[in-house]
């Protein structure tokens, strides 16, 4: 299956990731769909705060 996500390695205290990993299960969600989710809420109260984030194709996808 091929996908345009970029991969990312996070660390987090070894709490912290059984919580969000206990919050995920409760929701129904893997991990790393939890992530993306609290990751995508983050951005869109960001942007209501503070405007849209422009998004220049070129640097999108550097990294």
């Amino acid at each position: 299956m091929s996908t345009n996500k970029k991969q990312t390695g996070i660390r987090f205290e070894p709490e912290l990731l059984y919580k969000i990993s206990f919050v995920a299960k409760q929701n129904k969600r893997s991990l790393n769909a939890q992530l993306e989710y609290l990751a995508q809420k983050c951005v869109e109260k960001y942007e209501e705060e503070h405007g849209v984030i422009t998004v220049d194709d070129n640097e999108a996808y550097r990294n």
